[in-house]
């Protein structure tokens, strides 16, 4: 586990050198008291382990650029790969101080060569929405600003062909809380990308947020997260009484195709939330993550253990031997 005297943790991202496991964290003062308060005031943490349990912390891995930058607010949740050319990429989210606040969400990159100091090398955002595929305010002072314009998850083609970005977008004219798709893009080099409609249709959610892949038991498997305050009443109610925030379904392929009308949640933890999909030293297949239980009143915002995943008709089910985190137990600080 994960858990920081000064700051709160929240969404993360992990990433394997081969030696090391590298976790970048959404962290936030623990001084600012309100838990809703964070979102304005994240930034990137960094953290290494050999085994996933055992995090070593590094302190800050990137901060929002300088005032008047198009990320100089706060950064929210990404991935990080590492190129054909040896250097390491950092895609994240970023809001500013234009006045839009958290509804003005753009894709940025950063460069490192070895995953603790980074460099800006460009002064925008690496892709922005277009308005024909993807939900916008409308604004005519900036038409492709995004209130859904977030968690770009980037992977490599399973063939070799290049490189995937999946984002958690939302579609023009769908309905509220109906309207979460996954957005696409494709690039060839990491540093050029050529945005794509969706590769879904909206069904049953209302965001489809860090939204990550892998084989898991030989099934190709999507994780997302959907809090149930996005989630439709139907949704709810075909899954009740129990209100999950993870979610998984079984695809073609990495790249799918995706039936989000077929997800199923994560039962083992209902709360859990951004969990980093990843494999262990072991080739074990687990869920880290935290779990949110702030709609209760608890402020839980740790990175817990991994939670070994196997597939079950190509749902994600917690290994037999899991003992479930809970409510109960981080209330308890157990």
């Amino acid at each position: 586990m994960l858990s920081l005297a000064d700051y709160w943790l929240w969404d993360s991202w992990i990433v394997d050198d081969g030696e090391l496991y590298h976790m970048f964290a959404l962290q936030a003062p623990r001084s600012l008291e309100e838990g809703w308060r964070r979102h304005t005031a994240a930034q990137l943490g960094h953290a290494t382990s050999p085994d996933l349990k055992n995090w070593t912390y590094h302190g800050l891995a990137l901060a929002p650029a300088p005032e008047g930058s198009w990320d100089d607010l706060a950064l929210w949740t990404g991935s990080t790969v590492r190129g054909d050319d040896g250097v390491w990429r950092m895609f994240y989210t970023a809001v500013n101080t234009g006045g839009l606040g958290v509804k003005d969400q753009g894709i940025g990159v950063v460069k490192s060569d070895d995953l603790f100091t980074w460099r800006r090398e460009l002064d925008g955002p690496v892709l922005v929405a277009n308005p024909d595929w993807y939900m916008t305010l409308g604004l005519e002072e900036k038409p492709t600003a995004s209130e859904t314009w977030r968690d770009p998850y980037v992977f490599r083609d399973p063939n070799g062909d290049g490189w995937h970005m999946y984002i958690c977008v939302r579609e023009p004219g769908a309905p509220r809380l109906n309207d979460g798709v996954i957005g696409y893009a494709r690039s060839w080099d990491l540093d050029n990308w050529e945005l794509q409609p969706p590769i879904n249709t909206p069904a049953g959610f209302g965001q489809i947020e860090v939204p990550q892949v892998g084989v898991v038991d030989g099934q190709p498997t999507l994780v997302f997260t959907c809090h149930w305050q996005e989630q439709p009443p139907e949704t709810i109610e075909k899954w009740g009484p129990t209100k999950y925030c993870t979610w998984s379904i079984p695809g073609d392929s990495l790249l799918g195709p995706w039936d989000i009308s077929k997800a199923v949640p994560f039962e083992a933890e209902p709360d859990l939330f951004a969990a980093p999909f990843i494999r262990d030293r072991s080739g074990q297949w687990v869920l880290v993550g935290f779990v949110n239980l702030e709609p209760y009143g608890i402020l839980s915002f740790d990175i817990i253990d991994p939670i070994p995943v196997v597939s079950e008709n190509g749902v994600l089910k917690a290994r037999s031997d899991y003992v479930p985190v809970g409510p109960a137990r981080l209330a308890s600080g157990k």
